[in-house]
């Protein structure tokens, strides 16, 4: 494993939850495709980033606990840096 893979406990879980938005997408751009109404379009859109962020949700979950221990550890100031910079990027 190279410095920039992680191996976190929620992975299969986080790699099972990106399928399910992937399909969810292309079937939202397929009713977009055929004409669906613009408000059952616009609801499954909402459905979408929800999905999204409840994976952004995990993986930040997974972040935090990966990188405390490393922070209170090793004393890394890296670290919490990056910690830092991932939580200003998500909550962008």
């Amino acid at each position: 494993m190279t410095n920039n893979e992680h191996n976190h406990p929620s992975r299969k879980q986080v790699i099972n939850r990106f399928s399910r938005v992937i399909g969810h997408a292309e079937a939202v751009k397929k009713m977009y495709i055929e004409g669906a109404d613009c408000s059952d379009v616009l609801i499954q859109i909402s459905a979408v980033k929800s999905a999204l962020n409840n994976i952004g949700k995990i993986v930040l979950k997974d972040h935090i606990n990966h990188c405390l221990v490393d922070i209170t550890e090793e004393n890394n100031k890296e670290a919490l840096l990056k910690l830092n910079e991932a939580i200003d990027k998500y909550m962008k």
